[in-house]
């Protein structure tokens, strides 16, 4: 895996951390999850931001938000016992489609 997409996926997995965090500290009233919000949505930012060195933004915003949807989806059911019903499955389906297209046959994607 290129380099720029090593922090393509930290800076997903910090903004999941992040936003998770987020639904933990109940609208920043509790301090512990509030300040991994803070670090994790920094974080995240930065490595974006070297992710963006090479890959486009188009590109690299379409996969990191995409998979942080789904993470998050994920995340919701197991912790916070969020259900999807099966619009939302299948919304989130198209997302990975996408997310697989733009990977797998787009010529924007740096590889």
């Amino acid at each position: 895996m290129p380099k720029s997409y090593f922090f393509l996926v930290a800076a997903i997995l910090a903004e999941t951390i992040g936003t998770t965090a987020l639904q933990a500290s109940q609208q920043f009233t509790r301090l512990t999850p509030s300040l991994i919000v803070v670090a994790g949505y920094g974080v995240s930012f930065y490595l974006l931001a070297l992710a963006l060195k090479t890959i486009p933004v188009g590109i690299a915003y379409a996969i990191w938000s995409g998979l942080g949807i789904v993470f998050i989806a994920v995340i919701g059911l197991a912790i916070f016992g969020q259900r999807l019903d099966l619009p939302a499955v299948l919304g989130i389906a198209m997302i990975l489609a996408g997310i697989l297209v733009i990977h797998l046959f787009s010529q924007s994607a740096s590889h």
